[in-house]
């Protein structure tokens, strides 16, 4: 038995599901969970979508996106949790998941099987990919508002079908996702054209610190520039792709300080380096070209054990 009819036979066996995935939620996150929930609905299931963080702005019009539980809890009266593309209980930052019978859903090269039941496939674009297997495979009729969560989640997922392993075949599960009611100028506005003012003011801000050592480049936020905008979390996503965009750049990296002399990296790649594994060596994981992770403190001493990574791994570039 494959994993993919393994957990849909768990699926089968039981009635009511938590559907989560982790903290910060990211347009892959959001849309698949909001997809397997309905999905779950259509095979006669209860299921609800709880994620520790609020939707951000630019997925908010995604359907059911209303109906998502935002809460530190995932306790409850489930028959079981499925958790999407997390490489632990802990990066959900729920509390009482490890009381349900657990299903764990990736696509990360980092992921690890630590759940009752675990599908990871590191060959899909993003767990949308997988969702869409699984709906398949249920025989469940992709609606429109199935094909627009997908379609958003494929579409963010892979840098806008930049990313590794972005290829034919990814392109035909968007067609098929259009074919089936997905607007993809519609949900390009919303993802793309739909940015809060803070967030432009939080770029300005980035790009007036960027800095460049040959094919690395990379630029930061303070927690100041964060209250002097008005800016959310969210508002960070994204604006490591500017220093990428950059001629002869193959790795950009973004940080970010946050409280208790802590700070946050996300790191993008053109292909030349695995920064899942820089990611996996500092405690996070991501993609092969798109990762991310959480260090200590202070900015300047974190930026710098980050660079020396990056240029151990990139010796020959610049």
């Amino acid at each position: 038995m494959d994993q993919l009819e393994q957990v849909l036979q768990e699926i089968e066996k039981r009635h009511s599901f938590l559907v989560t995935s982790h903290a910060r939620p990211d347009g892959d996150a959001i849309g698949s969970t909001l997809a397997l929930a309905q999905i779950l609905r259509q095979m006669g299931k209860k299921a609800e979508v709880v994620l520790r963080d609020p939707v951000p702005v630019i997925y908010q019009p995604l359907p059911f996106s209303e109906n998502i539980i935002n809460s530190s809890h995932g306790g409850g009266n489930y028959d079981a949790a499925i958790i999407l593309e997390c490489d632990s209980i802990q990066r959900t930052r729920l509390q009482g998941l490890e009381d349900h019978f657990l299903i764990n859903i990736d696509h990360h090269s980092s992921a690890k099987p630590y759940a009752n039941v675990n599908w990871i496939d590191a060959s899909a674009v993003a767990t949308a990919e997988l969702i869409f297997r699984l709906a398949q495979t249920a025989r469940v009729k992709l609606s429109p508002e199935i094909a627009t969560c997908l379609y958003t989640a494929v579409l963010t997922d892979t840098g806008s079908f930049c990313y590794s392993p972005t290829n034919s075949c990814t392109f035909e599960l968007a067609k098929i996702l259009v074919e089936h009611g997905a607007d993809p100028n519609q949900i390009a506005q919303n993802v793309y054209f739909s940015s809060p003012f803070s967030k432009m003011r939080l770029l300005g801000a980035a790009l007036s610190r960027l800095e460049r050592d040959g094919a690395i480049t990379w630029m930061s936020v303070t927690r100041q520039d964060m209250e002097n905008f008005g800016a959310l979390d969210e508002d960070c996503e994204g604006l490591v792709n500017y220093a990428l965009s950059i001629a002869g750049v193959e790795v950009a990296v973004f940080f970010r300080e946050l409280a208790k002399e802590r700070v946050r990296i996300s790191i993008r790649s053109k292909g030349e380096i695995n920064v899942a594994e820089i990611a996996e060596k500092f405690g996070g994981g991501g993609h092969e070209c798109a990762a991310g992770f959480s260090t200590e403190g202070p900015m300047p001493a974190a930026t710098e054990r980050v660079l020396r990574e990056l240029r151990i791994r990139l010796p020959n570039l610049g």
